[in-house]
């Protein structure tokens, strides 16, 4: 391939995985492999002086596609330039004083004052238009919505969601295919839901690192003295210390031997000069400002066997590929497994047992496969799924190719999504774990939803089952029964629904009064009518409902429970009395 046609393909590919991360959250390349890419395309661009007019390395990011407002940036948000070198950070900064902060991996946010009350929040965007996000940034854990400073005031920072607050969110989760990739993901859609409600429960914090317009305040040509000044009207700033060239790899190395016990996501650093005037002098490049530059980890990558490659099937019928070899000491702890995500990276790793791979952990945190240096390419995609041995399937989903099973009765479907009607957001019902739904499954006790609450029928049988005994088969019983008083929206969650999770189920019954008569004849125009319902989900909630065996399923569990009234949403209480609705 010439150069100029690689310049085309990886336009085409950056460009593609630029659109899933910044649109769509999805990350569809691992960072460290964009970054070679990118690199690639850099390096080819100098080298031909062809630049095409879509190229990443022209632009700062990629165009928002919601239904939130849109609004330009004053001045555009670059990106920052990078390095994975001490050597040249030093040489950049020279002899200048600069501050060198965490790197925060969220979602950039710019707010707005006037008369010191917040009246504007925008998202990064593309760099060029973002998108409004007023209301939930008022949601925000930590944004003051008064604040002394009565001129126009215009702050960037970061809003991220911490390790902490993501792991309580995950573990919440019991569908092992809802749960959130990573706090970046998370923090993305939680800053730009159509519902506020939803931000201010997932605990979003925004930490200023660029106070951009307080005209009438005299900062003494430091940035440093901007931030302490925001601090003192009220934010939280992103933590800094003062460096030099002199002291700077000894504070970068500070900073490295933090980031186990940093709460606050981040995948670098950023040096910034102190001297305002000179950074303004200084400008920009079309795409990075020449005040700052980001320092990216250089992970640490070791050398290893591949054992084999282990398919794992999920209750929407995807099929992942896991990475699984000799173990290894990987930034401090011992690693032997990796997700290769999709069916597009695995094949393009060309795998085989007893390959030599290199592995690493993004940000220092995720191990992923870097290079395969073998490439024996004798591991291919199963034809038949692993659980069942029924047919598998390749489809597109976002612009990568993924493994399906073909079964609709795939014993793990069923086991997974019995799980989540058993879960605590669901049905709640305490004693019907995975191991205990395979067991009860492997000998016929279940073949539908309803089946849970028929497990009296076996009696006998599960008292006499290892690990059981008439005190857990009288527990589970009674757990049963509980189970049966639920809510409109814990049982609309528990159906399995693509892309229904507990707080938009409580959307949906609210909005139709908790009636399930409505819900389940919605169609996809009414469900578009509830804020925060998109077309995506719409099109799944009305298709599920469109199913003549779907429909049978509900209707049979609606005989067996008693939906009991949700209070309201603005925290009046019932007045002691429960409103039982029968199913039937």
């Amino acid at each position: 391939m010439d150069k100029k046609a690689r310049i085309k393909e990886l336009v085409e590919i950056l460009n593609r995985a630029a659109k899933s991360y910044y649109v769509d959250a999805v990350e569809i390349m691992p960072n460290i492999e964009y970054d070679k890419l990118y690199d690639e395309l850099v390096k080819l661009e100098k080298e031909t002086n062809v630049v095409l007019s879509n190229s990443p390395t022209q632009n700062v990011g990629y165009e928002t596609a919601s239904e939130l407002p849109k609004k330009a940036h004053e001045s555009p948000m670059l990106s920052l330039d990078k390095t994975k070198s001490v050597t040249e950070l030093e040489d950049w900064l020279g002899d200048n004083k600069a501050l060198l902060s965490w790197k925060m991996d969220g979602l950039t946010i710019v707010l707005t004052y006037r008369g010191g009350e917040l009246v504007e929040a925008v998202t990064r965007g593309n760099g060029i238009i973002g998108e409004v996000i007023t209301n939930n940034a008022k949601n925000f854990q930590n944004v003051p919505l008064k604040i002394e400073y009565k001129g126009e005031l215009i702050l960037r920072g970061e809003a991220v969601i911490k390790y902490s607050d993501f792991k309580r969110i995950n573990e919440s989760i019991s569908d092992a295919d809802a749960k959130y990739k990573n706090p970046r993901n998370l923090c993305s859609g939680s800053v730009r839901q159509l519902n506020p409600a939803v931000t201010r429960e997932r605990k979003v914090y925004f930490n200023v690192f660029n106070v951009v317009k307080a005209d009438d305040i005299d900062f003494e040509n430091s940035k440093a003295k901007q931030f302490e000044w925001a601090k003192n009207e009220g934010f939280d700033v992103v933590e800094y210390k003062f460096t030099n060239r002199a002291s700077l790899a000894n504070d970068i190395a500070d900073f490295e031997s933090r980031i186990a016990d940093n709460d606050i996501p981040s995948d670098g650093l950023v040096l910034l000069l102190d001297d305002i005037a000179l950074g303004e002098r200084l400008g920009s490049t079309a795409k990075f400002p020449r005040n700052a530059m980001a320092f990216k980890w250089s992970d640490e990558r070791q050398t290893t066997k591949l054992k084999y490659i282990e398919w794992s099937p999920s209750r929407t019928g995807l099929i992942n590929p896991v990475a699984v070899f000799e173990p290894v000491e990987l930034e401090g702890t011992t690693v032997s497994r990796a997700s290769l995500h999709n069916v597009s990276i695995f094949e393009e790793l060309m795998l085989g047992v007893g390959d030599e791979i290199s592995v690493y952990k993004a940000n220092m945190i995720i191990p992923q496969v870097y290079e395969n240096l073998t490439k024996s390419n004798t591991e291919k995609v199963p034809k038949i799924c692993p659980a069942c041995g029924k047919d598998t399937t390749i489809k597109k989903d976002n612009e990568s190719k993924v493994l399906l099973c073909t079964n609709p009765d795939c014993q793990v479907k069923h086991i997974k999504q019995y799980a989540l009607m058993a879960s605590r957001d669901a049905l709640n019902i305490d004693g019907l774990s995975e191991s205990t739904l395979e067991k009860f499954l492997s000998k016929g006790f279940i073949k539908s939803d309803s089946d849970l609450f028929h497990l009296d029928r076996f009696k006998d049988e599960i008292i006499n089952m290892d690990g059981f005994g008439k005190r857990s088969y009288e527990k589970l019983i009674a757990a049963l029964d509980e189970a049966k008083n639920t809510t409109v929206s814990r049982f609309l969650y528990s159906l399995g629904i693509a892309g229904i999770g507990s707080a938009n189920a409580k959307m949906i019954a609210k909005y139709f009064d908790n009636d399930i008569d409505r819900i389940i004849s919605a169609s996809k125009d009414d469900l578009l009518e509830i804020e925060g319902i998109g077309e995506v989900l719409a099109n799944s909630i009305a298709d599920f409902f469109k199913s003549e065996k779907n429909i049978e399923n509900v209707e049979s569990l609606r005989k067996i429970l008693k939906f009991e009234k949700e209070e309201s949403g603005g925290g009046d209480k019932l007045s002691g009395k429960v409103c039982v609705i029968t199913g039937s």
